[in-house]
């Protein structure tokens, strides 16, 4: 993430966007219905009031977390397929749902550009997960898409 630079020569953070605030409330909401398998409306509404979240934040985050469950057995597959040594269940919780919300987002037909789901990803392991989270987060990305880009999306000339 960008670092800037305060008059009196301290570094502060990028602000957060719109959409990296959706992400992480999506997350938020991820983790909670795959640890307590509560109803992902209510528990949207929940995180929503406590971190004060604005409509169009809210309403992004709901895109996310709709279109993660509806494909979840995809996502989940290609976490099988580019962590062959971590089966699903012996993931974290939160590894498991930030990689599941980047391959949602690096699926075909979104338009989420896959190295940005890939970088947002990797700033929500930083910021939610354990140490080595983000690395495993960016290498398990990292293998599968080099699976979800056609051959011809690249220029060999």
């Amino acid at each position: 993430m960008e670092t800037r630079t305060t008059p009196a020569g301290g570094r502060t953070k990028k602000p957060k966007t719109h959409q990296h605030k959706a992400r992480s409330l999506a997350l938020q909401v991820l983790y909670e219905i795959d640890v307590t398998g509560h109803e992902w409306h209510m528990s949207i509404a929940t995180h929503a009031e406590a971190t004060a979240a604005s409509h169009r934040v809210i309403e992004m985050a709901n895109t996310v977390v709709q279109g993660v469950m509806a494909s979840m057995s995809r996502v989940d597959e290609l976490i099988e397929i580019n962590a062959p040594m971590w089966p699903i269940g012996q993931l974290s919780p939160v590894d498991r749902n930030v990689l599941r919300l980047a391959l949602f987002e690096m699926l075909p037909g979104s338009d989420v550009p896959p190295k940005v789901a890939i970088n947002e990803a990797v700033e929500l392991a930083k910021e939610f997960g354990g140490a080595a989270s983000s690395r495993f987060v960016n290498g398990v990305l990292g293998a599968a898409l080099e699976g979800l880009t056609p051959v011809d999306e690249y220029d060999i000339s």
